[in-house]
Parts: structure tokens; sequence; C-alpha cells
């Protein structure tokens, strides 16, 4: 039997357990893959030549898949290794890959060597790369004594770096004492070397602090060589020199690169004026688009060599004295690089296949081959197998015959390993689709009824209508490869039931399903165009015809967006009405019918006019143009042309041509073109495999007319797609898998029946070949058991039953994303104050972050504080740092506290692990204020006062400071007296103080640091009983009744004369003293009011000021109209007569609130000071 194999136009499935190539295709369903066997794949292994970090643990990576899962072994130096005797060595649980743990003691040292992985199963054995490893290794410059360099101006200089050999090599730079880059120019700059050459020294070049670093990207260390001191001496005149080369020396050197890699060739001149230099390569072009010149042109570089750019490379340095030149022979060899790598087959017992392995490299690799990780020569017979140097012939296999071969290409530069297993399957159909599956569609457009399958041998397809029906054979009916059957055009008896056959000698298996076409949805009543004059009303109709099993919505936009929110807008079930029209209203009126398999609408134009003042000419719409007819039919042009309609009084500025697809998307109409208004014809562009129908639509500056009615119908030919689908990506939605996706051509951009997509995949930078799967009717396909997160290039072609759209570009994506591996190390925590850290950590390697590094998260929580010694329920707070930033603050500590934190790093798929929780703590702070302040007990002479401790001390308390001082009658301060009290106290007894007195109190606590917010309160002394006595007493003296009664009897004879001279008809003479007395803020009071200003501190932390006042409760203020009877005067001078007349005399109005300062005749009396305080 001839080997079966996919190619690239029939692959319609995904290649067996994703990624191989084989003779029989493998639907990518669990069920069946989970009963499948299968040889081992490694699907993960670490590069071949692994530097790692001597202070980290060593990750040697081997992942594999199989079914039996398979089991891993590995050798070390070309023995077995034994990893159950070394108790630094693990190996993660299912899996290969080996932890060597070197963070507890290990020495990475001791584990170098050349290590290999194999993977196995009941079926075969996969084997990995050798893999070195190979610690990284950044030694220290080794001490020189550097001499200063006196140099003349005008003469080269060349400051030599001779970095110490680091693993990999450093990379070399060179600053200042300020670590600023020394700025380089055509006169200087840094050979590939990492030396540093003038071409002519000048005075500015003198300084002591040209300074060489060398940076080890492995071990993120810099080391600094020690400072070189240049000196410049200048000589008048200065002689000018033709160009020499300082490097590279002679006149001829050789150079060897591989294939594939970056060729440098370096040319770096002195002389003055400073030379110019020029690159050429003798019988040749430099390469373009490959060809870069860097460090101001002394750089050649050319990327991604090849064997064609071999030869003589000159570079000549030139300057107005004369020219220097130098040849560099360049050799291009090649390590091995595939030109068909062996693929994985998949046969059936008794069938054929070969495997091949072709590289190619210079000088040519040797071919080995070897089988289950054995060399094939010593490997166990297998009569199915011959071997021909490169290939590997396959007849009549049998399932013993499944194995896992491996091919070997080697050159002095490298070597190729690839392994490719041959699986031998006996499996009878089986049929994956689900049973009495319905598959609805509309009439006139392509039905496809699918039929997934597998067995080995592979099954013959055969497709049935009805249980008894004969089997579908004809032009009417497209059989695909992957099993499905596709009905171009679907019509109404294409319903019914379809038996889908799969037969192999192992087996026979059938499956139905249900096909039903429904009726297209038609709107047979469209709006039409109208014209309304302004508060009129319109209605647009908008009558359908459907599949009575179908159930349809109708919508309504204007404008192609949603309806005003508007009362006056009714949506009936066949129209919609507007109410009392105005402007805004005007516009583009669509109604769209939607059902589950199809939709179609339909729009008029509402155009609002104003009523014409009078009959005047009438400007109006044109009408539809007529008789439209199709002449010049070819397969991709056709000639249109038509009669306008009248143009209604403004002229036709333009015709709109529309088309239909009445295969695609019959009912729909799109814009084709649109030509100027004296044409009639005009020549259309076509498309492939579309039933056209044209109409017109006249446009003058009124508006547009309605359509015209349908031309003929003309059905182009099919053809190739033109196009490929447009919005390629490939982003993983899983660690193992990769999801590509695009946005499907419309039906009309297929040219023809059959419309697939081919899908192509193969991983960046691995030199693989491209895997390809065919599908239809779906814009996304899942490639699973991807590596995680390794970039993929990617292409969707379309097809069709005739033949491919043209090569479509690639695109980059990136299959899925899983959680970071690694922890940031090195994290160190700076205590900048008593509430503010800095954290650093160390970045983690990029391969490790397995996704797009989104930046690291600080989590750091309280654990106590460190002057309570009580803990408290744990609150982390966590601080994300974007980027691959290093660093960041932790603001809003606790002072005196202790903390801990960790980092993570974070991806796209979430965080990585937490580093080692860091513990630190925070200083002293000031503390708050103490939480209360109370005063009690007053006597005479003293105060008790008690207090609380601060809420929060933030560190050890060392005492109390208490200051204090008294306030007399006029708010004025008294000196102010000072307390410390030790920290361990809470009450005081104050003696020896004032009676009678107010007292203002500032309290507050401190630490070692300083002192916290206060706290303030205020009381007051009691007064002496016996002075109490005598004002209280002073009433019941009987001098002060007799002068009571005698100011009595004044008054009452004041009345009398008052009374008197009343009756007599005298005028008491106010309106002489208003006269006298005009101004009256110029009057004096009649008498202090006797009350006592309040004592008022809007700010308890700031003294009173010296004479501050401010009035009393019962203080009368003038808020109300002059004729307030409280602008007066008071007391006697203030009284009315029985009669309501005013008899007593103005004493002045008092027009302002009293002044600041003492402005009280008397002192109030202590139990008036007493009663302000409340």
């Amino acid at each position: 039997m001839m080997k079966k194999s996919i190619s690239a136009s029939k692959a319609s499935l995904v290649l067996f357990l994703c990624q191989m190539i084989s003779a029989l295709d493998v639907p990518l369903d669990s069920k069946l893959l989970e009963e499948l066997s299968q040889p081992p794949t490694i699907t993960q292994q670490s590069p071949k030549d692994y530097i790692v970090d001597p202070r980290e643990n060593i990750v040697i990576q081997c992942e594999a898949k199989g079914k039996p899962p398979p089991s891993f072994s590995w050798t070390r130096n070309g023995t077995h290794f034994d990893i159950d005797k070394d108790a630094q060595v693990t190996m993660k649980p299912n899996s290969g890959t080996l932890v060597i743990n070197i963070m507890n003691g290990g020495k990475a040292e001791a584990y170098e060597g050349v290590y290999q992985c194999t993977a196995r199963n009941e079926r075969g054995a996969a084997i990995s790369n050798n893999i070195v490893i190979r610690p990284s290794r950044s030694p220290l410059w080794t001490k020189e004594k550097l001499e200063p360099n006196h140099v003349r101006e005008g003469d080269s200089l060349v400051l030599h770096c001779r970095p110490p050999v680091g693993l990999p090599p450093p990379i070399i730079f060179w600053m200042d004492n300020a670590f600023q880059r020394l700025p380089q120019s055509e006169r200087v700059s840094q050979g590939l070397n990492g030396d540093l050459y003038f071409s002519n020294v000048q005075p500015e070049d003198t300084r002591e602090d040209y300074i060489c670093y060398a940076r080890f990207n492995h071990t993120q260390t810099i080391q600094q060589k020690q400072p070189i001191s240049v000196k410049v001496f200048s000589t008048k005149p200065v002689t000018e020199r033709q160009p020499i080369l300082l490097t590279p020396t002679g006149s001829t050197s050789t150079k060897v690169e591989l294939r594939g890699n970056v060729l440098l060739l370096e040319c770096i001149a002195a002389g003055l004026p400073t030379p110019v230099i020029r690159w050429i390569k003798e019988g040749g072009e430099l390469p373009a688009n490959r060809t870069f010149f860097e460090n101001f042109k002394k750089t050649l570089k050319i990327i991604d060599v090849s064997e064609a750019d071999s030869g003589n490379y000159k570079c000549i340095a030139r300057n107005i004295l004369g020219s220097a030149h130098h040849v560099i022979s360049v050799t291009v060899k090649a390590a091995p690089y595939w030109i068909t790598a062996p693929r994985n087959l998949v046969l059936s017992p008794g069938e054929d296949g070969t495997l091949i392995c072709r590289a190619n490299g210079n000088p040519k690799p040797n071919i080995s081959w070897l089988a289950n990780g054995v060399p094939i020569a010593i490997a166990p017979e297998d009569p199915s197998r011959k071997v021909d140097g490169d290939t590997i012939i396959f007849s009549h296999v049998q399932e013993r015959s499944s194995a896992v071969y491996q091919c070997n290409a080697s050159n002095e530069y490298g070597y190729l390993l690839a392994n490719a297993f041959v699986n031998v399957l006996a499996e009878p159909p089986r049929i994956l689709t689900p049973a009495n599956k319905l598959y609805q569609v509309i009439a006139d457009s392509p039905a496809l009824l699918d039929c997934a399958y597998f067995g080995s041998p592979k099954p013959e397809i055969e497709w049935f209508k009805g249980v008894k029906g004969s089997i579908l054979r004809g032009d009417e009916y497209v059989f695909h490869d992957n099993g499905t059957l596709e009905i171009p055009v679907a019509q109404k008896d294409s319903t019914g039931t379809y038996t889908c056959v799969a037969r192999n000698e192992l087996g026979k298996i059938q499956n139905e399903v249900r096909l039903e076409v429904k009726d297209p949805t038609m709107i047979i009543k469209q709006p039409e165009y109208k014209v309304i004059q302004r508060y009129g009303q319109v209605s647009f109709e908008c009558i359908i015809k459907h599949d009575f099993t179908l159930l349809p919505t109708v919508i309504w936009l204007k404008d192609n967006d949603e309806l005003p929110d508007d009362e006056r807008f009714l949506v009936g079930k066949d129209n919609l009405t507007i109410m009392n029209v105005t402007d805004k209203d005007d516009g583009t009126y669509t109604c769209i019918v939607n059902t589950t398999l199809d939709s179609v609408s339909a729009s008029a134009v509402l155009t609002v006019v104003a009523a014409p003042p009078t009959p005047a000419i009438i400007y109006a719409r044109p009408n539809p143009p007529f008789d439209l007819e199709l002449t010049g039919q070819l397969e991709r042009s056709v000639e249109l042309s038509w009669i306008p309609g009248d143009e209604n009084n403004s002229p036709i500025t333009n015709f709109v041509i529309e088309y239909e697809d009445g295969l695609h998307e019959p009912g729909v109409w799109h814009y084709q073109t649109e030509v100027p208004g004296t044409q009639t014809t005009v020549q259309l562009k076509l498309s492939p495999y579309v039933n056209y129908s044209f109409r017109v639509i006249a446009v003058n500056e009124i508006g547009r007319s309605q359509p015209s009615e349908p031309s003929e119908q003309y059905l182009t030919k099919s053809a190739n797609p033109d196009e490929n689908p447009s919005n390629v990506q490939g982003i993983g939605s899983e660690p193992d898998n990769l999801v590509i996706t695009w946005e499907s051509l419309k039906g009309f951009q297929s040219n023809g029946p059959g419309l697939q997509y081919k899908v192509s995949w193969r991983q960046k930078d691995v030199d693989d070949e491209w895997t390809s799967v065919i599908v239809a009717n779906v814009s996304k396909y899942i490639v699973s058991g991807t590596p995680t997160f390794v970039p993929y290039e990617i292409k969707v072609q379309a097809l069709n039953d005739l033949g491919y759209a043209p090569e479509p570009s690639e695109v980059i994506g990136h299959s899925g994303e899983d959680l970071p591996m690694v922890a940031p190390g090195n994290v160190q925590v700076h205590v900048i104050n008593s509430t503010l850290a800095k954290v650093h950590w160390d970045p983690v390697p990029l391969k490790s972050v397995r996704g797009h590094l989104q930046g690291y998260k600080v989590y750091y929580w309280k654990v106590q504080s460190l002057s309570r010694r009580s803990r408290r329920h744990v609150e982390k707070k966590i601080l994300t740092f974007r980027g691959n930033k290093t660093f960041g603050m932790l603001p809003g500590l606790e002072p005196f506290s202790s903390y801990k934190l960790n980092v993570r790093v974070v991806n796209g798929k979430g965080e990585g692990p937490a580093s080692p929780d860091k513990v630190f703590k925070t200083p002293e702070g000031v503390p708050s204020s103490p939480s209360f302040l109370k005063i009690t007990n007053p006597t005479l002479d003293s105060l008790t006062l008690e207090w609380g401790s601060p809420t929060h001390p933030n560190g050890v308390l060392t005492s109390y400071i208490l200051k204090f001082q008294p306030i007399n009658n006029t708010h004025e301060l008294g000196p102010l007296v000072e307390i410390r009290i030790p920290a361990n106290e809470s009450s005081l007894i104050l003696k020896n103080l004032n009676y009678s007195t107010r007292y203002k109190f500032y309290f507050n606590a401190q630490t070692s640091v300083g002192s916290g917010s206060q706290i303030t309160e205020e009381a007051v002394t009691i007064m002496d009983e016996a002075m109490a006595s005598r004002q209280v007493d002073i009433a019941t003296q009987g001098w002060f009744i007799g002068l009571m009664c005698a100011v009595a009897l004044l008054i009452l004879i004041l009345l009398i004369v008052c009374f008197i001279r009343r009756n007599k008809g005298g005028k008491y003479p106010v309106k002489e003293k208003e006269d006298a007395h005009a101004d009256p803020e110029i009057q004096p009071m009649k008498e202090d009011d006797g009350t006592f200003g309040e004592y008022s501190d809007a700010e308890d932390h700031k003294p009173l000021k010296k004479g501050s006042r401010t009035p009393s409760d019962r203080t009368v203020k003038k808020e109300d109209s002059d004729d307030s009877l409280v602008d007066y005067g008071e007391g006697v001078n203030g009284q009315f007569n029985e009669d309501g007349s005013f008899i007593g005399q103005y004493s002045g109005k008092k027009e302002k609130e009293p002044a600041e300062g003492n402005e009280s005749s008397e002192a109030p009396s202590p139990v008036n000071a007493m009663n302000s305080f409340v």
C-alpha cells in the first residue's frame, strides 16, 4: 500500500495530537484522544547551551506527552544519572523537569555537564537534545597600576579595557565618575573589543576619569576598571596626518561566521582631520535590506548571513591628506539546518510509509539514525524497516512496528536532533458528529452537513438521503475530504434526513442528520420616500413575508441609529408614524427585519419642508430612472445603461448604482458606484460567483429619487478567491494552546462554492515547517499542545472549489500565557522614615515570566506594634508597579511597628510565586495626642488632672508635657508654666493656684523622637466664700435700701413734672437735642450694659490674644430696622407714657458693636465671670 499523508489543500482537521504530520487525520476530540495510544513526544526542553545563574536553583526542563503517559530518565556526561542518590536533585511530578537545589547549600559548579532526557512508554522512547549546563561567571577585574597617558594634541590614542573573561561575555561601556556615558563621535568611539579609540586627541579630552565598565547580565552585576587619566598637551602648530588603521592591523585579515548569524566587521582609523570610513565588497554589492552601518560607519553589520555573503570586504579610511584600506576575507560556514525534518507517521496495519531526514550545512553534515534512543545499527530488528541513508522505508507495518526514531545531523559547527514516531493504529470507524443534529438554512443558500469521522485504515464516507435512499452523487453536491456534505444551493425539496456512512475493513457506522430549508424573509411593501410639511404627520409602511416557522423581529432606525426617545414616534406592527413633524425629523428611516437565519432591510428618506408661501415652482426629488439594460457581459465586467426620469425642476447631479447579490444576500442592496448626472451608461467591475441585479438612483439638490426597477440578473462565473480573511490574530487562551481567529469573508467575496480557510502556523525562530489545516464555516481554530508563551507565525488563506486565494501575509501571535514560575529575588527594604519605606528587588528572568510582563505586586502587612506587643487582625495591603520596575515606595506605614512583605511578578495570566517574606521595622515617631484630659475636684488653689495615654504611641513614651496659664476677666493670658510628667503617670494634682481663676491647659506626650499633638482644656478654681458672702449680703444692707428709695422718689417727681408740662402744651426739646447731636456715633454711652464678654478660643492650640473680647449673650445688636427700640437709650430715659408718647430724650443710637478692648467702666464681679463660661 502507498503511504497516506495530509496535503496542504486537503487537510481539514487538526493533525494528530497537535503539530504532527501523519498519514491519518485524527480529529481533536478529547474523548477520542484519550482512547488512542501514542508514542512519546518531547514538547519542551531547555536550550542546548544553558547558562544558569549560580545563585539560583537550576531548572532543566523536559516535558513530553504520550499515551500512556511517559516515564522519564536522565543521563549526565553519557552515563545514567540517578537522581534518587542526590538529595539536592528532584524531578517534578508527572514531568521530566529536574530541579537542582542551589539555594539551600548546593554548588552550581558541581552540576556542570551534559544532560539528556529520555521519555519512554510502551510504544517507544523520545530523547532530548544534549543540554550543556554551565554556571555564569562574572570575575573581578585584575588589579593593575595604570600610568597617566600624556598625549600630544592631534595624535591618536587607544585606551585598553581588557575586561575579565566572563560567561557569557560582558557588555562593555565607558563612563565617568558621575556615571555619565562618555560622548562618542566620528573622532572618539568604542571598538568591538571594548577599547576606546581616539582618531586624534583634542585638549577637551583631558580628564582623569575614563572608566571602563563590564556588565554581566546573567548575574546582574557590573565590574569597574580603575580610572584612566589622559592629559593632552598642545604644540603649535598641530601637524595634520593622513589616515592609518588602528584596528585591524596589517593590510588583510580573515573572519569566519556562521550562516544565519550577524556579521560584524570593524575598521577604526587614526588621522587628522578625522578620517571618514567607507565599505565596499570586492566583486559584488553589499546585500540590500540586510546591511547596516554602526558606530559612525566604522562597523559594517550584515544580518542573517548566508554562504553567498562570503567574499572580500574592503574598508577605506580617507581624509584630505590621503587614504588607508584593509581587506577582510569572510568565509560563511553553516551549522546543520533542516531541508526536510522527519515527520510523525500514523499508519494502519499493512500500510507503507517513509521517514525522511534531510539537512544541509557547511561542511555537509553526517546523518545518523536512532530507534528509541539507541543507534539503529544495534537497535532490535524490525523486518518492516529498511534504512537507506537519510530515509527509513517502512513496508507492511504491524502494531509492533510502533517506535520513536531520532535523526541526528551534525558537523563541526553543531548538530540537529529530531524525534519522529511511527504509530501503527487499527481502529474501526467512528463518527464524531452528534446524532440527529438539525441544520436550518434559507432557500437558495449553501447547506453544509457535517460528518466528522475517524478510523484506521481511513474510512470511506458515503451520504444517503432518507432512510432507504440511494447514494448521493452528481454536480448538485460537493463532498469534502473531512466528511462534510455541501449542497451549494439548497431548495425547499432539499429538506429531509441525510445519512452519513463510514466504513473500513474493521467495521461500519452510520449517523443521521436533519436539514430544514426555510423560505427567505422578504419586505413586500417597503417604506417610500416622503416629503412632508412641518407640523404634519407621516407614516412609513414595512409589510413583510416570512417562513411561518421563524419568528421575525422588526426594528426601525433613523440615520442608522436608534429612533429618538420621543412620544411623537409611534411604532406599529407594519408601520412607523411620526406626529407633529419638525425639521430635526429629516433623514433616512430604515426598517430591519431579523430572524434566526436571515435579515432584510429597506430604507426611505423623509424630507421636511416649509409650507410654500405661494404656489411657486415645485422643486422635488427626481423621478427614478427606467429601462435599465445590461450589455457587453464579461466574466469580470458588464455595461449598464438607463433612461433618466423627470428631474422635477432641479437638475440631476449624479446617479448612484446599487447591486443585489441574489445568490448570497437576496433582498439586500449594496453601493456599487456613482457617475455624474450627465452620464447614462457605466462600465461596472464584477466579482465572480455573484448573481447580480442592478438598480439606479437619481440625485439632485433636493435629494434622492426612489430606486429604479431592478435590471435583469447576471450570474458571473466562479473563480479563485481574490482576497484572504482580515484581522488574523493568534492569542492563547490556555498555557498549552494557540487560538487563531480571523474575520470571515462575506458571501460574495468567496468567488465560488465551497469556501474554506487554510489555517497555517509554525513556531517562530525554530526553523520549523508550516502545519496546516483546512476548515469551513468557522472563524476560529485552536491549536493545542503548544509550548507556553512562544511566538508563532500565522497565516490564513481562503480557498474554494476552484483553488486558493493569493498567498496571505504572515502575522505573529503568541501561545497562551501561564503563571510565572519564579519569584523576584534579592528583595531589600530601605526604611526612609517612620511612615515610608522603599523596597527593591531583582527582576525575574523574562523566560520565567511565561507571558506578557505586566509588572510586580508588593504585598505588605503589619505584624505587630513594637510598643504594645499585641497582635491584631492582619490586613494585607497590595501595591502594583507597572512594567519592569524594580523598586517602589511603601507609604502610610505605622511608626514603631514590625512589617512583613513579599513581591510577586504579574503577567496576563496572573501572579507568580511570592518571594520569601521580608521582615522590616519602622522607627519611632511622634505620638498622637492623649486620648482624653479631664479636670476634676476644683478647690480654692488646686485642680486634679486625669488623662489617657495616646491611642497611637508610635514608640516608647518618655514623658508628658503639661503647660498652663491663667486667663483674667478681660481674656488676657498670664505667664505660661511648663511641667514634665513621667510617662507612667495618669493623673496630677496642681496646687498653689489662684482662687476664682480660669486656667487654660495644653497637654501632649513625648517619645524620643519628639512631642506629639496636644490636647487643651480649661477649668476654674472656686472663689473665696467670704467674698462671695459680701457680694450676696449687699442687697440686705440698710444704706443700700435707702438709696434705692431716693432714686424711686426722684423718678416719680420727674414723671409728674413731665405730665404737667404736657397738659400746658409745652414741647419737650427733643428735636433741638437731635440737631445738636446729629452724629449718633459720637454720642457717649449713657451707661455700660454691665455684661461680661465671653471667653472664646477658635483654635485650642493658640493662646488668646491680649484684650480680645466678644459680646455676651446679653449684648443687644442692631440687626433690625432703624425704628427698633433697642437702638435707643436704656433705663428711665427710654420709657413711654400711658398714651404711647415717647417721653425720654435721646441718648444716642448704638450703631456699632462694642469695640474690642477694655470698655467696661468697672470690672465684672467674680459671679458674673463664672456665669459667662456656660
